[in-house]
Order: C-alpha cells, then structure tokens, then sequence
C-alpha cells in the first residue's frame, strides 16, 4: 500500500477507496490525492 506524496516508481495504481487507477510517468513523479473520491491511500497493479 502507498500514500499520496510517496515515490513508489512508474506504473499503475489503483485507489483503494474508488479504484480509480492514475499512472505515474516518472520515477520523480509522486502520487496524488485521488481525483475522484479524494482518498489518499494506493496499491501497484
């Protein structure tokens, strides 16, 4: 499980409140609040 700010590293990640799923582009990139239910816990599909 990752939380919104985290670095978890490129690929998909689904809400787990939602599952709505953001991709991260970059290593760099950090992942959001999510846009649909505003939850900030993730897991790595």
């Amino acid at each position: 499980m990752y939380t919104t700010g985290e670095k978890p590293g490129k690929g998909k990640y689904k809400c787990l409140k939602c599952g709505k799923i953001v991709t991260l582009e970059n290593d760099s990139d950090s992942l959001p609040i999510c846009p649909v239910c505003k939850h900030d816990k993730w897991e790595k599909l």
